[in-house]
């Protein structure tokens, strides 16, 4: 049958991901710095194996049934003393568990993207966050960075001109530490800077923290919404980086309104997130596995991404540039501007075994090519040395031809 004719206007706004797309072809004779892969060797599967044996002895049914779309009760309540540590207060009523922080995403944009809105977002940024708004047909406005996160007086700029033209400014949306791809951490002043600003032009604010919890050299990971006074920030966040990505479980915190319509999407959706992760999680949670496993993996990416930063200043050629992450899992690469990564990356992996996220998609309008994302934290440190110095000599090759 030809479903052509058959498919949804919104369907015409459907991309595959650079990523998901990648790992599809890339062998096992190819070393990739592609995917958004944690390290899972030090996994403490024992707890994991004792907590999950537990659950379902002890929660039985309860952990297998249906459940409420707002999710169970005993995670919330967890959830509500974790992020107080980083300095998050809220109440359960104010939280929403989701099928990892990606649905809390396309939550987001179900409820409050039209037709024609516009969203800010830093350029550049999580490509599956600019997957998600594309296909409710936003109109997607990146805004510049720097070493110090997103440029204010750029961001004023732009709402400015934006107010002035008439647009529908819905929100912006911003992962201030540890970026992805790029790394940066904002600083504290431009996140107290940002949300000043979000009051000024009544904007709301969709704050995505993966990666805050393994940082590896003192940096002010205050969210924004333990800033926030106004109700203005959507928070959300992810078992994925500090569990396994297998649980598939994030949550948001958010005013109780906002968190009751991101339910009834929800509902349409997935009815409710998977009970037997949640217990799970909330088990781990409480009995502290969570925080033993997140001081394991930063010290080990930490080291990782020593080795990704060292082998790129051994190896790469002239002109090459990257940024210094302070956590997170990526360091985002610049090559000269006569490259085009998405052009090279048949070359990278054909010839030289080595792959890559072209830079190209995580910019809205797609209008920048000599960029690069490379993951350090799932490849073994001999991978990222050997990687890296494939990729520039792949690099060197392009150049020269």
């Amino acid at each position: 049958m030809n479903i052509d004719g058959l498919l949804s206007e919104r369907a015409n706004y459907m991309k595959a991901s650079d990523i998901r797309e990648l790992l599809k072809w890339v062998t096992a004779d190819v070393i990739s710095f592609g995917g958004g892969l944690p390290d899972l060797s030090q996994l403490p599967l024992g707890e994991y194996s004792d907590v999950a044996k537990y659950v379902i002895s002890n929660y039985g049914l309860k952990a297998l049934q249906y459940g409420k779309t707002e999710g169970v009760d005993e995670l919330k309540d967890e959830l509500v003393k974790f992020m107080s540590r980083y300095g998050i207060r809220a109440d359960s009523t104010q939280i929403l568990p989701t099928v990892g922080s990606q649905e809390a995403i396309e939550l987001v944009a179900r409820v409050f993207i039209d037709p024609g809105d516009v969203i800010i977002t830093e350029k550049p940024t999580y490509l599956a966050a600019l997957q998600a708004f594309r296909v409710y047909r936003a109109r997607i406005i990146g805004v510049d960075m720097d070493n110090d996160g997103l440029m204010i007086d750029k961001l004023e700029d732009t709402v400015k001109r934006l107010k002035s033209e008439g647009a529908r400014v819905k929100f912006l949306y911003t992962i201030p530490v540890c970026q992805n791809p790029t790394g940066i951490t904002m600083s504290l002043d431009r996140r107290k800077a940002l949300l000043e600003l979000a009051s000024r032009y009544d904007l709301m604010v969709i704050e995505d923290n993966p990666y805050s919890y393994f940082t590896f050299e003192p940096v002010d990971t205050t969210p924004l919404k333990a800033l926030d006074r106004e109700g203005r920030v959507v928070y959300m966040s992810t078992f994925s980086k500090i569990i396994a990505p297998g649980i598939r479980l994030g949550w948001v915190v958010a005013d109780q309104e906002v968190v009751n319509w991101l339910a009834i999407a929800k509902q349409a959706i997935d009815l409710h997130t998977p009970t037997l992760s949640q217990y799970i999680a909330y088990e781990l949670l409480r009995r502290g596995i969570v925080d033993k496993y997140i001081s394991v993996i930063r010290e080990t990416y930490k080291v990782k991404r020593d080795a990704m930063l060292d082998a790129l200043s051994r190896y790469m050629p002239r002109g090459v540039s990257w940024t210094r992450p302070s956590g997170g899992m990526f360091i985002w690469v610049t090559v000269p501007s006569g490259i085009r990564t998405e052009d090279m990356l048949a070359l990278a992996i054909r010839k030289y075994k080595v792959a890559y996220v072209p830079g190209k998609s995580f910019y809205p309008d797609e209008d920048v090519h000599n960029n690069m994302r490379l993951n350090f934290t799932y490849p073994t440190i001999d991978q990222i040395y050997d990687g890296v110095r494939r990729l520039a000599n792949a690099i060197s090759e392009y150049l020269n031809q």
